[in-house]
């Protein structure tokens, strides 16, 4: 993430609470915020292997179930 610097220097006859809302009017232009607050809940892409082994769980998981089902021993869950 590239870094951005945002100077403000208090000017003479200038109260604490007007150069804060400099400050934040500053930030909020450069749209900092609003990019790390849309990355906070990102989740990665899973790598090529993840997906395959899930694909294979799935697979097993299915063998399985059709196996019981042969052998009258598969409950199905009502909801």
């Amino acid at each position: 993430m590239s870094t951005t610097t945002i100077e403000i220097k208090k000017n003479a006859n200038e109260n604490n609470a007007s150069v804060l809302r400099r400050f934040t009017r500053r930030v909020q232009e450069t749209g900092l915020l609003q990019k790390v607050k849309s990355n906070r809940y990102n989740e990665r892409d899973l790598s090529k292997l993840a997906l395959k082994k899930g694909a294979l769980k799935r697979l097993a998981k299915r063998k399985n179930t059709e196996r019981l089902k042969k052998l009258g021993k598969f409950v199905e869950r009502t909801r």
